[in-house]
């Protein structure tokens, strides 16, 4: 394992611990056979409570020799399985094997998000839930210019982190129905404070 591949994992823990404070709202809603996008270091594995029955984590990002998130996955009462995969590449799981779907700051980064969103609605049952908290397009104008002539430079420093989508247009263009969603900002430089928190769900 060369040094970025051991340093990435352990700073992207310490940097998305940031965010813990808004994770429960949305983990809370997990029932069933959930299936996580963005599973990262295992943050919101503390937030799931007793209606999840199984997990499946997809991320990429190798965690297996890092030992807090270890920790983490042995500390939960419900069987995990973590797939080490992209989202957008096509889902080794049957249509409708899910009940729930979670992403929590995960749509921001995935290169081809619309593959992804389709894949995602494909493996979910019809009349599950999918839910999701992620940063995205500013309402003011004013703002959302801003994000947009920083993305670039910001999405090289980032690991393809992107701060100007448009969360809940491209869940709908993804094929999900939008039950509720609450915008709001967290703390922070306005241009990556621009919260999406939303349940949405497949029909049909």
């Amino acid at each position: 394992m060369g040094l970025r591949e051991w340093m990435k994992p352990r700073f992207q823990d310490l940097a998305m611990r940031q965010m813990n404070h808004m994770r429960s709202e949305t983990i809370e809603e997990a029932e069933g056979e959930v299936l996580e996008v963005g599973f990262g270091t295992g943050l919101n594995l503390s937030y799931y409570g007793p209606a999840v029955k199984t997990l499946v984590g997809l991320d990429p990002m190798d965690v297996t020799e890092v030992e807090s998130v270890q920790a983490r996955i042995r500390g939960v009462s419900f069987p995990i399985e973590r797939k080490a995969l992209r989202a957008d590449g096509g889902l080794p799981f049957d249509a409708g094997r899910f009940d729930t779907i979670v992403t929590t700051w995960t749509l921001c980064s995935i290169p081809e998000v619309d593959k992804a969103l389709k894949e995602m609605r494909r493996v979910l049952k019809p009349g599950g839930h999918y839910v999701f908290i992620e940063h995205g397009r500013a309402d003011a104008n004013s703002t959302a210019r801003w994000q947009d002539r920083v993305n670039p430079l910001w999405n090289r420093m980032c690991d393809g982190c992107n701060i100007n989508r448009k969360i809940d247009r491209l869940v709908e263009e993804g094929g999900f129905e939008l039950e509720s969603l609450n915008r709001f900002r967290a703390k922070g430089p306005g241009i990556v404070a621009q919260m999406y928190r939303g349940v949405a769900i497949r029909n049909g």
